[in-house]
């Protein structure tokens, strides 16, 4: 049935197919010399070798999906509580637009933090009561008090900080990594996804850790809690290692036929996704178990950490991640979108987030990792100067604001202890080295030797990019 593969072609044939391919070998080594250095599909990525020497071997981006209040807890604003209940002075807000759920208030009352503030470690880097765990590591820490984006809202603005476009389609942060310099463990997957169980708030969609156009193969892994943590991953009852293992012997040997007949690159990243799945059955298992841990790590990363599929416990499977050197970890906590109701709803979030995400970085540092680790930990966009809804002394509301708010970094390439970019004394507007998304993007990317300008697919006659056609590296945070 396969005879019509079996063709003889001719020496006409044969020249022209060969040909070409050593135009484009030829062509391609011009365009990007370390092409000629890639590995095989699934273990190495297509530059082969970085652009230039890395001072970051491995991610670890602790997503908070909701965007946290920059304002209660890491940009201390102390006008804010002098003015508490005043208008929002139009000359601070000059115009900028608002979202449909605060346009309509007749008022913009400003809303002071309830919560206190103090500072900590050599730089004073002020931090407010409710994450005392990250307060004690503020001298590990690099915190961007001057991001921006452009998207106003919740999905266009994950989008946004995920892939490098407010539109979806486009392949995330780890597919780009995972495209570019592949993986360095053959048993796991070079692009690791976990989100934390049961807990409510925007919703995730799986094309945030996507591959978009990059081959298929490039695309994040969910690791879920529970008996099936990779779904699909087990073999059937009545199927054995040894009857997989010649299933995929025989499917291997008819997809190079078709490969050949066809030469459609997604057939070689199926037969690559197939061989990781057969090799991940037995390591998935292993890196999941965390038994074998000793009870002063589980008491580091809080009573969570033992309850599989919670925030903390994802920081600990993180870490065993990182030790088996997977390349990009992505977490996900929801429930940081807190209209009304932040001074209670933003309580649990941190009793939840605080201490295992400290616990994480000085967990990697007491074991060495940290020396080439980057863990990235923030949110989409910031919270509003002023209250969404009724302003009362115990509670209030911030809606979306776009146009300022902080994350934090610490490990590798990193200066530690660092407090840069600035917002004005409304915390309204960046008023010191802002930083837009395409610029962490392309922080990120210099730190693990990729030139983001270099990193390019070619898709639909166009050559794409993570930050599209803008971006700078942030050198002020750099070691």
């Amino acid at each position: 049935m396969c005879d019509h593969f079996k063709s003889d072609y001719s020496r006409r044939d044969f020249l022209t197919r060969t040909s070409l391919g050593l135009g484009a070998l030829t062509l391609g080594s011009l365009i990007d010399p370390y092409s000629l250095l890639a590995s095989s599909p699934g273990t190495g990525g297509v530059l082969g070798n970085p652009h230039f020497t890395p001072k970051v071997k491995r991610v670890i981006y602790l997503f908070q999906s909701g965007a946290p209040s920059q304002l209660d807890l890491f940009d201390y604003k102390p006008l804010l509580a002098k003015m508490n209940g005043e208008e929002l002075p139009e000359s601070v807000r000059n115009g900028q637009r608002l979202t449909g759920m605060t346009s309509g208030q007749t008022s913009l009352p400003l809303a002071g933090s309830i919560f206190k503030f103090k500072q900590h470690g050599q730089n004073g880097a002020w931090m407010s009561e409710l994450m005392p765990h990250t307060a004690k590591i503020t001298d590990e820490l690099c915190f961007i008090r001057s991001m921006y984006t452009e998207a106003i809202n919740h999905d266009p603005a994950v989008t946004f900080i995920q892939t490098g476009s407010q539109f979806p389609g486009r392949p995330s942060i780890g597919s780009w990594m995972s495209y570019g310099l592949g993986s360095d463990n053959e048993n796991l997957p070079g692009f690791v996804v976990l989100i934390t169980k049961d807990k409510l708030g925007q919703p995730l969609y799986s094309r945030l850790w996507g591959n978009g156009f990059l081959p298929s193969e490039y695309q994040g892994v969910q690791f879920r809690a529970g008996k099936n943590p990779v779904l699909f991953l087990d073999n059937p009852p009545g199927v054995t290692e040894k009857n997989r293992r010649t299933q995929l012997d025989h499917l291997n040997t008819l997809q190079e036929i078709q490969h050949d007949q066809f030469e459609d690159p997604e057939i070689r990243a199926r037969m690559s996704q197939y061989e990781m799945a057969y090799r991940m059955q037995t390591s998935v298992p292993e890196i999941m178990d965390t038994s074998g841990e000793p009870d002063y790590i589980y008491e580091m990363y809080g009573e969570d950490s033992r309850k599989p599929g919670t925030y903390a416990a994802n920081c600990l499977l993180a870490r065993r991640l990182i030790e088996k050197d997977v390349k990009f970890v992505q977490l996900y906590h929801q429930g940081w979108d807190h209209h009304g109701g932040l001074p209670n709803a933003i309580k649990i979030q941190c009793k939840e987030t605080d201490q295992p995400s400290a616990a994480l970085i000085m967990d990697l540092k007491q074991r060495g990792l940290l020396d080439d680790t980057l863990v990235i930990w923030g949110g989409e966009f910031g919270r509003t100067n002023y209250s969404q809804g009724t302003l009362s002394a115990t509670n209030y509301g911030r809606d979306h604001h776009p146009k300022c708010y902080t994350l934090f970094m610490a490990g590798a390439g990193i200066k530690a202890g660092t407090i840069y970019g600035g917002t004005d004394e409304f915390g309204y507007n960046v008023v010191e080295n802002g930083v837009h998304i395409h610029d962490f993007q392309a922080t990120l990317m210099h730190l693990m030797g990729v030139d983001h300008e270099r990193l390019i697919f070619k898709h639909q006659g166009r050559r794409f990019r993570l930050t599209d056609v803008h971006g700078r590296v942030v050198k002020g945070i750099l070691s």
